[in-house]
């Protein structure tokens, strides 16, 4: 998917940061990660990115460092499409609609799930602000494409090709990046990755080669049915409603044979003397939308309440800033699509008001694959809802719903799923899901993956020796590269640089953003 006029994302990368402190196992300093600040990005970036093991928080862009880091964070999607909804799910979904129509509040927590899950991966810390980046609006601006030409032609003139240099032209839109018809586009499902559904363990799970259980009730009214339409056939021979009494019948097979989607929970009509109204609200974050602006003051209040109770913050850690940088600060730009959804493509505040109030925000980015679930906060008074549960329900609902406009929008990307740390493990709940492959980054199910990790925190899922990272970088000299306001390929601005070379930092940038995001991502160089 390329944007139409839109401007290329700028990064500043910044390296192998130090180690700093694991809000997983508490280590002090072996959370190991690469980052970048993202001064703009687009979407399609975004989701090629995520694709490779990237995260954002805020503006500040992230891959942990597999193999070194203390709590290895997998990316993990769920199959929006496919989704199951788990004992424990219905529970929580059944508990929401008897509080909003009886205000009933029950306090039993399964013993499936963690009932106070959220879809949460870092906390608002240091780590994400220490390369802030200090470069000013004016260095970001590329020049007019004359100048850039002129760098581009300094190249020819060295014995480079025109035709490799011309991919670095600066149109007023995107560079075109053309694909091998064999080559999977970053961000889609790889070929090389089949989803296979992993058969059940002995005396677990549905045995598939039977039909699935129905209940008793339902068996006696289809032989009752059955009954009516034998006694109907005799008597009315050749008459409408036969056909209508065998319409009824298969009508009556299919449905009972049909297990409960998430929408079957969640869009049911309410009595009229209802308790409660819960009214969930989309809403884009920009300080330029009259709904983000007039809600950001409760919004604001309710995440302090939350970290301070949840997570043991004090005050001046989750004050307005902290808030704004943390969660309403994103480089995503955003954007409409004719074949998007409706609300177009961006970061997005999700907020569920109860009775005329706020009690709970879900962050997302809205991607041209995907929703990817940013952040949850919520009001502790209503923990016993067991917000974490159901607003991840409704945003695998919500990506089903986008979907239908959008058809390439099919997934809901959790994070990471970290196996290490059992309280995170939950997310591999949420079924199917896959995780992604750290060294190919191909989509693997989590069934397949679940027994190696049992053996040990790092691993390859590609069980495949001979498979590589299809996307990684081939051309360092296609890397491009904004350098005093003139947009340049990497094989240019070498030439011009001043000073120690940099290459070993534009290669190891190269290889973890791949190919595709190298040659359409300008690469900040002061």
């Amino acid at each position: 998917m390329a944007a139409a006029g839109g401007s290329p994302s700028i990064v500043e990368y910044f390296g192998g940061e130090d180690g700093y402190r694991c809000g997983y196992c508490k280590n002090e300093t072996g959370n190991l990660s690469h980052g970048m600040w993202a001064h703009s990005m687009t979407v399609q970036d975004y989701q090629d990115l995520i694709d490779r093991g990237w995260r954002r928080s805020g503006k500040y862009v992230y891959k942990p460092i597999m193999n070194q880091t203390c709590c290895p964070q997998y990316t993990i999607r769920c199959q929006a499409l496919h989704f199951q909804t788990s004992k424990s799910h219905k529970k929580v979904l059944k508990k929401m609609l008897k509080f909003i129509s009886k205000g009933d509040v029950s306090k039993a927590v399964s013993e499936e799930e963690p009932m106070d899950s959220h879809i949460e991966d870092v906390v608002p810390c240091d780590f994400a602000y220490k390369g802030e980046s200090r470069v000013s609006q004016s260095e970001l601006t590329p020049l007019s494409v004359d100048h850039t030409e002129r760098a581009e032609n300094e190249d020819e003139d060295t014995g480079e090709t025109k035709e490799e240099v011309n991919v670095q032209k600066v149109e007023s839109g995107f560079p075109q990046i053309s694909a091998d018809k064999d080559t999977p586009l970053l961000g889609e499902p790889s070929r090389s990755a089949k989803i296979v559904p992993a058969p059940p363990k002995p005396g677990k799970g549905a045995d598939l080669s039977k039909p699935p259980c129905r209940k008793a009730k339902d068996i006696r009214k289809e032989r009752k049915l059955q009954k009516l339409l034998q006694n109907q056939m005799c008597t009315i021979e050749g008459s409408q409603l036969q056909a209508d009494q065998v319409f009824l019948l298969q009508n009556s097979k299919s449905k009972t044979n049909q297990p409960k989607t998430i929408e079957d929970f969640i869009f049911v009509s309410l009595p009229d003397d209802a308790r409660h109204k819960l009214e969930v609200r989309l809403v884009p974050v920009s300080f330029e939308d009259p709904q983000f602006k007039s809600s950001f003051n409760q919004s604001a209040t309710l995440f302090a309440k939350y970290q301070m109770a949840i997570h043991k913050d004090t005050p001046s850690d989750c004050g307005e800033n902290e808030f704004t940088r943390f969660l309403c600060d994103s480089p995503l730009e955003a954007e409409d699509a004719p074949n998007g959804p409706d609300c177009g493509y961006g970061s997005f505040h999700q907020q569920y008001w109860l009775d005329g109030k706020i009690i709970a925000v879900g962050v997302i980015d809205i991607l041209p694959y995907c929703v990817s679930s940013v952040y949850l906060y919520y009001d502790p008074d209503y923990s016993f809802l067991s917000l974490g549960v159901y607003s991840a329900l409704r945003e695998i609902a919500f990506t089903r719903e986008l979907h239908e406009k959008a058809p390439d929008l099919s997934f809901y990307y959790m994070g990471f799923y970290i196996h290490s740390c059992p309280k995170m493990r939950y997310k591999g709940q949420y079924r199917p899901s896959d995780l992604l492959c750290p060294e190919t980054y191909v989509w693997t199910p989590i069934e397949q993956c679940l027994p190696l990790l049992e053996h040990s925190k790092y691993c390859r899922f590609n069980q495949d020796l001979k498979a590589v990272d299809e996307g990684r970088m081939k051309e360092l000299g296609r890397v491009r590269v904004l350098h005093k306001r003139t947009v340049m390929p990497y094989s240019v601005y070498k030439k011009r640089r001043k000073g120690p070379s940099d290459e070993a930092s534009v290669q190891q940038y190269a290889s973890l953003v791949g190919q595709t995001c190298s040659e359409r991502m300008l690469l900040f160089r002061s």
